[in-house]
């Protein structure tokens, strides 16, 4: 882009639903929700820790936190020792059938991402972070993300951990991402999919593979230094 902009994938969003309304939302008995005392989440950053919405094998649904990024081992180029593994928090949507570091998990473990905005920076020092949502009522209405997910098990940050991960689909933008972002945007789901991305085959999942419609979102807020969609938390700024 001119200017010296540069778009970045997306890195940064916000869940600052109540857990009983994501319960409620997401059709999850209470005996299947394993988030504990749920705090909202004003910035969910890659490594973080968020909810997710997964199909157990009768049908039902879990919520659970999810480490934001699958993770991926990485070896020194100088020593050839195993060092801090990569956290992959996007999966582009034409490698999801294709890359044998999604497929399994989009084959087999799709999951909802809860959100109620996510952010792009465009440009740098400063960069001007945008917040977009999508429309409906009160200030941050709901909605959620496609995702896949899958367990890890093994060294990460220097110690033995077992836990879930997830990745947010993206697909390309719609005219209102575009002009922030324009190769990417994360991919929102209608309620009337979600169904389909949790339950559908492969192919009837990946039909679902669009941008949300432009005219169904708008723009929160935007200036710099916006690493934070805190406006979702009602009075607080």
């Amino acid at each position: 882009m001119s200017g010296g902009y540069r778009a970045l994938m997306c890195n940064l969003y916000s869940n600052t639903m109540a857990k009983d309304a994501m319960r409620q939302l997401f059709a999850v008995d209470a005996g299947h929700d394993g988030l504990g005392n749920a705090e909202p989440l004003p910035a969910i950053f890659p490594k973080g820790m968020a909810p997710v919405v997964g199909r157990n094998t009768d049908g039902s649904r879990w919520l659970q936190n999810a480490h934001w990024g699958f993770v991926m081992p990485q070896v020194s180029k100088k020593t050839g020792q195993p060092i801090q593994p990569k956290a992959v928090n996007n999966a582009r949507d034409d490698k999801l059938r294709t890359s044998s570091f999604w497929r399994k998990s989009f084959e087999e473990r799709r999951c909802l991402i809860p959100a109620t905005s996510f952010c792009e920076a465009k440009g740098r020092n400063p960069a001007t972070y945008v917040w977009f949502g999508v429309r409906g009522d009160g200030p941050r209405p709901p909605f959620a993300f496609a995702g896949i997910w899958r367990a890890f098990e093994g060294n990460y940050g220097g110690e033995a951990r077992e836990m879930l991960t997830s990745s947010m689909v993206t697909t390309t933008p719609n005219d209102l991402v575009r002009d922030t972002h324009p190769d990417r945007m994360p991919m929102i789901l209608a309620p009337e999919d979600y169904a389909q991305w949790l339950e559908g085959t492969p192919d009837e999942a990946f039909d679902l593979i669009k941008p949300y419609l432009a005219d169904r979102m708008l723009i929160h807020q935007s200036g710099e230094g916006l690493k934070s969609d805190r406006g979702g938390l009602g009075d607080v700024g």
